[in-house]
């Protein structure tokens, strides 16, 4: 990933995570596969848990601990009604942005 990518991607993470949340519950190292899955290759695991940290903060989302056969508890996270109305607020926003990003690539007003 070079590294106008990886800046971009750093801006639309956090919906992207939420919308991956909105999906199904699931925890941080599930969330990093996933995303590696998808191509996105260079996402650190320790992005990934820091966000969740972030939008836990900001309760976006519900943390529950489940046991884990390895180690300590796995904090599942799902979506909450706050973080569904930041959900719908980002998807509003990419949609306002790939709008106006096609009519400047395509050179119309």
């Amino acid at each position: 990933m070079g590294k106008q990518e990886t800046e971009m991607l750093k801006g639309v993470l956090e919906g992207i995570v939420l919308a991956i949340l909105a999906g199904r519950s699931a925890y941080g190292y599930e969330i990093t596969a996933w995303l590696r899955d998808q191509g996105f290759s260079d996402i650190a695991e320790g992005t990934v848990y820091a966000l969740l940290v972030r939008i836990e903060q900001r309760g976006l989302v519900d943390v529950e601990k489940v046991p884990s056969e390895k180690g300590p508890p796995r904090k599942v996270y799902s979506l909450n009604t706050q973080g569904r109305e930041q959900l719908t607020e980002f998807w509003r926003t990419w949609s306002f942005l790939v709008e106006r990003l096609e009519q400047l690539h395509h050179g119309k007003d």
